[in-house]
């Protein structure tokens, strides 16, 4: 199993510039992470040579950049608004791929009023697909997130409901396409993850380690202090043979404490993990 961390607790003072992605970096390497996740939000310099530094510097450190997370809105109830997304991810892909990073995070799209279930899953899976041909031209994986409302958006993802995140995965099945499983957000939505995991698990590929704090609403807290059952959830994943990237979704506000704390908290879980039936 390999560490990352995505650092929403820093979210806003690295959009602000107060602190900085290499501070980010030498900060995850000091606590032992084997990569760490970015957020296409972090960046207001599209310049490629500003990516590329920025990816030596990470590199530089003895880590990776495993995930870029991206939040493309394909369900947008306008076509012309949907070839905007699907134009603005190419570039995030690119961004991606000059940063050194491995998978780049998609997303379905906004819950838009105007869009209808069908609509909404036929126009996520058909920007999927296309964006696949894009990530393989430059080397890189897409995972795509059972996901639940960041802050950039105006509703909640399209496809937060279990039922249609599952009919969105049943149409990128068999695709290079993978599924990042987020923890937190099937309890979220007021759902057992469990379940929702063992449905998808041929295809995932990595893991948001989340937890909340109620069942029904994103209330993230330090992990292991919510509603998720970690242990339950990594004895899942043991047993399917998974043993891929496990991406911290440190959202405690607790600065590197939590974050120290969340790394020591995951790696002390999977170890307790069962590894076969006995």
């Amino acid at each position: 199993m390999r560490l990352s961390c995505l650092p929403v607790s820093y979210f806003g003072k690295i959009i602000t510039g107060e602190m900085s992605v290499k501070q980010w970096a030498i900060q995850a390497a000091e606590v032992g992470l084997d990569a760490i996740d970015l957020s296409i939000l972090f960046f207001k310099d599209k310049d490629p040579s500003y990516f590329f530094k920025i990816g030596s510097e990470i590199r530089t450190l003895g880590i990776e950049l495993a995930i870029l997370n991206t939040y493309p809105d394909l369900t947008h109830p306008n076509a012309s608004e949907r070839r905007k997304q699907l134009s603005q991810l190419e570039k995030d892909i690119a961004i991606a791929k000059t940063l050194g990073a491995k998978m780049v995070r998609v997303t379905a799209g906004q819950a838009h009023p105007e869009t209808s279930r069908k609509y909404g899953i036929r126009w996520a899976i058909d920007g999927l697909m296309q964006s696949l041909d894009i990530a393989n031209d430059y080397g890189i994986k897409l995972v795509y997130e059972n996901h639940s409302k960041p802050g950039c958006w105006d509703y909640p993802d399209f496809s937060h409901p279990s039922d249609i995140f599952l009919e969105i995965v049943k149409g990128i099945t068999g695709t290079n396409i993978g599924v990042l499983f987020d923890t937190a957000n099937p309890i979220a939505y007021g759902d057992d993850p469990l379940p929702l995991l063992e449905e998808v698990i041929d295809i995932v590929t990595c893991i948001h380690a989340a937890d909340t704090k109620r069942l029904g609403a994103l209330e993230p807290v330090p992990l292991g202090t919510g509603l998720v059952p970690f242990l339950d959830i990594f004895n899942t994943l043991k047993l399917s043979g998974f043993n891929g990237l496990i991406s911290i979704e440190e959202a405690s506000g607790l600065g590197k404490h939590g974050v120290v704390n969340a790394v020591e908290y995951i790696r002390k879980v999977w170890e307790n993990a069962k590894e076969d039936n006995e």
